[in-house]
């Protein structure tokens, strides 16, 4: 593996025309969903006061697409990838609609949030899997990695961006103007995608079989596969354990640090930060070799950082802390992407993704539930600090497979067809 420069990388992915598009128009859309998402954490703690709300909310919105996943990674594997994710834009729009017509019509009870929060997250779980299994398909082999580091420097970047520009609309015009802005990005990423051509197909052919069958195809794929198998394994404990705390930290910024409004928007975008930061790092890569010991690295140093931001219960020692947190969480979470991207067959992409993205997005909602559920009884810091070293436990008992997970992900793409499954 060589490295080049963070401009060389960005290049070459960028040259393509199709990915350039998605890529453009997909930053807008980004900052309006972390504008919903901080508005609605704060809507959610105004209307209740709540450690288990926020954990409630966190859970309806990723449980939903954990849930529908499944089916949507069988239909990436079934259906034209970008017809899908415009269907998908489509949909999230008329949910951000919804939102704001019920802000403003004052029936937005937290019933109403949560039954909005579901819907979103079913919709989610389209856009994600045909997400997922797009991007390999508008940028050859070799672009892959810079692909990817792009696609999640500029989610963490609007995850950086988001939070600070709700809590400027917030502070200064209130929660309805930040749903608004929300679903006014959804026109500019639908007008990118429809500009895009020159889609490289990989589900040339119809799957056979019913959904169920075709995703537990995927599933068996998956568990039997040297490296895919355990990968997932320590993204779900990482997702569960250190990813829950973003989707607290509304609780942090105002019952433990007492910083209200303006201390949520510096915790979240200090996370942001480290994550966009992870996303340049990403692109001075060239290809998979390595990333397994990214994984591994990275897995520990979030660990650490996050019992330290416990530990130390300081909120100007935490924001630092976080920005350690949120670079170490991106790299474990994109370099696991990149190894899965590059050693599934094509034509499984879909649903391999699909359940990528179950539990990168549904582990942190049951990990969310079950720490703002004990929050309840004994406070947040301790709850956090329980999960967080976790992530050490998991480090301890997995750093003896690193070779063996090197040798099966660090390898040549396979071609579209599968091989025979091991037993």
């Amino acid at each position: 593996m060589r490295n080049f420069g963070v401009f060389d990388g960005a290049a070459r992915a960028m040259r393509h025309r199709g990915y350039r598009n998605y890529t453009l128009g997909s930053v807008t859309s980004l900052i309006g969903t972390w504008v919903q998402r901080v508005a609605l954490g704060w809507l959610t703690w105004e209307i209740t006061r709540s450690y288990a709300w926020l954990g409630i909310i966190a859970f309806a919105d990723l449980f939903a697409m954990m849930l529908f996943s499944p089916l949507a990674g069988v239909l990436a594997d079934r259906m034209d990838r970008l017809r899908m994710q415009i269907w998908a834009q489509v949909l999230m729009l008329f949910q951000a609609v919804a939102m704001v017509a019920a802000y403003y019509a004052g029936v937005a009870n937290i019933w109403v949030v949560l039954a909005l929060t579901l819907a979103l997250g079913i919709m989610h779980a389209i856009h994600v899997a045909s997400r997922l299994a797009l991007v390999p398909n508008l940028v050859p082999r070799e672009d892959l990695t810079p692909a990817i580091a792009i696609n999640s420097l500029i989610f963490n970047l609007a995850r950086f961006l988001g939070p600070a520009v709700a809590g400027l609309i917030i502070v200064n015009m209130g929660l309805g103007p930040a749903f608004i802005m929300n679903a006014l990005s959804f026109i500019v990423f639908l007008w990118a995608l429809i500009g895009i051509r020159d889609v490289r197909i990989e589900n040339k052919g119809k799957s056979e079989g019913g959904v169920w069958e075709n995703f537990a195809e995927g599933v068996r794929y998956s568990a039997r596969h040297a490296g895919i198998g355990p990968v997932l394994v320590i993204l779900a404990v990482t997702a569960f354990t250190g990813r829950a705390i973003p989707d607290l930290l509304a609780g942090y910024a105002d019952g433990v640090f007492q910083r209200g409004a303006e201390g949520l928007a510096w915790l979240t975008s200090a996370m942001g930060l480290g994550a966009t930061l992870s996303g340049f790092y990403l692109l001075t890569r060239d290809g998979v070799r390595g990333m397994t010991t990214v994984v591994f690295f990275n897995v520990l140093l979030m660990s650490l950082a996050c019992v330290a931001f416990v530990v130390l219960g300081s909120f100007w020692a935490a924001v630092p802390l976080l920005v350690v947190a949120g670079f170490a969480m991106n790299n474990t979470s994109i370099a696991t992407l990149n190894l899965m991207q590059n050693a599934v067959h094509g034509h499984l992409r879909g649903r391999v993704m699909s359940l990528y993205s179950s539990i990168q997005q549904g582990a942190p909602a049951l990990g969310t539930l079950a720490i703002g559920g004990a929050a309840e009884a004994v406070g947040l810091p301790w709850p956090v600090a329980v999960s967080s070293a976790c992530g050490v436990v998991l480090w301890l008992m997995m750093r003896g497979r690193q070779e063996d997970l090197r040798s099966a992900l660090e390898i040549e793409p396979p071609g579209d067809e599968p091989e025979k499954a091991k037993s």
